[in-house]
């Protein structure tokens, strides 16, 4: 079998979201898994649109998530090898210039529509005579269509299973607009052949697409890739996401504390029969994804899912590998591994740990309730100044309920409250050591 190449080809003409990562995971562990080639392939004919700001954000990205590519492509490079397809489609008889305005178009397709017919082009331009193409060449610029063979085209799909589309229901594609610029239907079929790419996974809305393209890659000597088309997602409730996608751009993602095993481990199992299992790395991700477990039917996801992931993989790091962010919030490097112990288990993102070198390093406003307010007065009396030893919170809860009599989460949850303004939180025979302030006594 010869080597997988797979690609994942974002246009740079915004930031990444949570569909562009599901395609590009999705090509990436195809490669990764069979030791294949994940290249990285701008599509960015796009001149006006097509910014160096989004080629950066979009190569931060990948690297932030691990995804790193074998080689990376940009198409506003190409454009002579577009130009020599385009050539070799137009003396095969493949290729044909057409001169209706976007107005003219669209009073077609609504004529067709009237009539109960589908609005496919009538190839129009065909019929036209030397004279008439050399009158509408001199009053506009012509956009050129590729002329499809009006049979059935059929592939096995990765997730879908067969297909066959009618090419006869399909207009054919406009391959190059009237100001120049060649579209992303023959630039990638172009690139696909020359790249030498075997697999291509992308959502389902390109299910037409990838019917013209295979006649188109044929026309061209090609052989067509293996085609698989992942479903949709939606929102939680099924809702469309593309009004949403500004807040799901990975770049916010990321400034809101996910982490990319968490993104990662929920995109390669989202939509499949899988479960959604925390992955720590890549390898693992790799190791249980399985194409043929993924179905057609719409895929709701929701940002909430990523947060339980998130914090059991912060949970689960060592020391060592969050000791940088520790040491930025002024820990003593002598507390800081005990500091971590500590709080690891009352984080969601790595963020939250500053709340709690606050809390430690500054204290907290008590939280007393009317009844209870004597009461912690008689116990803070009790407590000495820090710092604190091992012991700390167990000898002073003794010395309270000796003196109180109170008992259980009477005695605890006041003392708790007192001390961290909070009613849940660490263990505070671990915290207490940790405190550098504390109430002061009345």
């Amino acid at each position: 079998m010869s080597k997988i190449v797979t690609r994942f080809a974002p246009s740079p003409t915004g930031f990444l979201h949570i569909g562009n990562l599901r395609t590009a995971l999705f090509n990436y562990l195809i490669a990764r898994k069979t030791g294949g080639e994940f290249v990285l392939r701008l599509d960015d004919t796009d001149a006006e649109r097509s910014t160096q700001e989004y080629i950066d954000a979009i190569q931060v990205d990948l690297e932030w998530l691990g995804l790193g590519w074998d080689r990376i492509e940009q198409q506003s490079k190409r454009l002579d090898r577009y130009a020599e397809a385009a050539d070799r489609l137009r003396a095969d008889g493949r290729f044909y210039e057409c001169f209706e305005s976007p107005t003219e178009l669209d009073l077609k397709r609504k004529k067709q529509l009237n009539m109960g017919r589908p609005p496919v082009y009538d190839r129009a331009a065909l019929d036209l005579d030397d004279a008439a193409r050399t009158r509408l060449s001199a009053e506009r610029d012509g956009y050129w269509r590729f002329l499809l063979d009006q049979t059935r085209i059929e592939w096995e799909d990765g997730i879908l299973g067969p297909l066959s589309i009618d090419a006869a229901s399909v207009s054919d594609p406009v391959l190059i607009r009237a100001d120049g610029q060649v579209l992303y239907t023959l630039a990638s079929v172009v690139d696909d052949i020359d790249m030498g790419i075997t697999h291509i996974v992308r959502g389902s809305d390109h299910v037409t697409n990838t019917a013209t393209q295979i006649q188109i890659i044929q026309a061209l000597g090609g052989t067509p890739p293996e085609f698989a088309h992942h479903s949709l997602l939606t929102g939680p409730q099924g809702e469309a996401l593309s009004k949403r996608l500004g807040v799901l751009s990975l770049r916010d993602l990321r400034a809101q504390g996910v982490t990319p095993a968490a993104l990662l481990s929920l995109m390669a199992r989202l939509g499949s029969s899988q479960p959604v299992e925390l992955r720590m790395t890549l390898d693992e991700v790799a190791d249980g994804f399985d194409l043929g477990q993924f179905g057609a039917a719409p895929t709701k996801f929701d940002p909430e899912d990523l947060w339980p992931l998130t914090r059991a993989d912060l949970q689960a790091r060592p020391y060592q590998a969050v000791a940088d962010e520790i040491a930025a919030l002024g820990v003593p490097d002598d507390l800081a591994p005990q500091f971590w112990d500590v709080a690891r288990e009352n984080i969601t993102r790595l963020d939250d740990l500053a709340g709690w070198w606050a809390l430690c390093r500054d204290g907290a406003t008590p939280e007393i309730a009317p009844e209870d307010a004597d009461f912690v007065a008689e116990a803070l009396r009790l407590l000495p100044p820090p710092p604190y030893g091992a012991t700390a919170w167990k000898d002073w809860t003794d010395a309270v309920k000796a003196a109180t009599g109170r008992k259980g989460k009477g005695l605890f949850m006041p003392l708790r409250k007192a001390l961290t303004g909070q009613a849940h939180g660490p263990d505070m025979g671990a915290l207490m050591p940790l405190l550098q302030k504390v109430p002061a006594r009345d």
